[in-house]
């Protein structure tokens, strides 16, 4: 969220459009709510005046309901869908969704609403992340990468998946090198330990090695991006992860399962994505064999998966397009 409303503020500055963080600093023409406030009053007085509102919607908070995070994170998840459905059904006249996943997601919960309601995908600087820049393969490993802003909450799964993803790409018969690991997030110590117990109790230590990178400023994560091979996609249903999209636009290919919007953002040219293989939604293994296999197509044909990253967001995700697309909701 911090990350687009960064992006989409500067955007609107250089197009000479004044913006304001304060609901108090009247006037204005129009709200752009990121999500969820809990200024809901104040959002029903403004309506009243005649300003409209803009919601931008993700999906919603439903790990917590699969996995047991605590009862204070639980009545946080719900209490933000809350917050998300109420904004969506009695206050917003026009909604952005982050892909056609999280719109159809929200009219199959919650039903279709009365207002107008586009899809408008995360958009990425096109100069700042770009292939053009120093590569470190340094070490000659396989370097698979993973980021993530926190891996804790119920969403450690995803760093399980990586793990034994990549301990299987790692014994797989057409690989002569080294598998590293590169975890970009917020991860616990215990989780860490229990990540190197898993990798040393199955006989992978040799094969399979996890540097772990902690929380990398986003003026850095250009850097790591280059320096990957593929990213691997962690998230399960995610909406529109900005990860995926940083990582095209570098010229890293993306390996996923295929839930959330992730076919949707690859389409025929980001990278590879497989049947999930169980539920999702239930969090069921995934079927790690497939995406092994359609892994190694991929490093065969490694150059041209680059190339067709690039393409894929030059074409689908360039910033310019994300901005223009808000400037004509908020604006037109």
């Amino acid at each position: 969220m911090v990350t687009f409303q960064g992006k989409l503020a500067a955007g609107l500055n250089a197009r000479g459009i004044e913006i304001t963080y304060d609901l108090d600093d009247l006037p204005y023409e129009s709200i752009l709510v990121i999500g969820g406030t809990r200024k809901i009053l104040q959002l029903r007085q403004l309506k009243r005046r005649g300003i409209p509102i803009v919601q931008r919607l993700d999906g919603m908070n439903w790990i917590h309901r699969v996995i047991r995070t605590g009862g204070r994170h639980w009545i946080r998840a719900e209490y933000g869908n809350l917050i998300l459905a109420t904004i969506r059904s009695s206050l917003a006249d026009k909604i952005a969704y982050q892909s056609d996943f999280a719109r159809n997601w929200w009219e199959r919960e919650k039903g279709k609403t009365k207002c107008l309601s586009i899809v408008i995908h995360n958009g990425v600087d096109l100069e700042d992340f770009s292939p053009s820049g120093e590569e470190n393969y340094s070490n000659g490993s396989l370097r698979v990468l993973i980021v993530e802003g926190s891996l804790l909450g119920g969403y450690e799964f995803g760093l399980k998946n990586a793990v034994k993803l990549c301990a299987r790409i790692a014994h797989s018969h057409n690989n002569d090198r080294q598998v590293e690991l590169l975890v970009a997030g917020k991860v616990s110590p215990a989780q860490k330990e229990r990540t190197r117990d898993w990798i040393h109790l199955h006989g992978h230590a040799d094969h399979l090695i996890i540097n772990w990178l902690g929380e990398v400023p986003h003026n850095r994560i250009v850097e790591v991006y280059r320096g990957a091979h593929m990213l691997f996609s962690a998230d399960i249903n995610a909406a529109c992860p900005n990860s995926v999209i940083e990582s095209l636009a570098c010229g890293t290919p993306v390996i996923a399962f295929e839930t959330g919007s992730l076919a949707e953002l690859l389409g025929d040219e980001g990278g590879i994505t497989v049947p999930y293989g169980g539920d999702p939604w239930q969090l069921e293994t995934p079927d790690f064999q497939s995406l092994t296999e359609k892994t190694q197509v991929l490093l065969k044909n490694y150059d041209n998966y680059r190339q067709k990253a690039r393409k894929r967001a030059e074409s689908e995700f360039g910033l310019d397009q994300m901005v223009e697309k808000y400037l004509e909701l908020l604006l037109g």
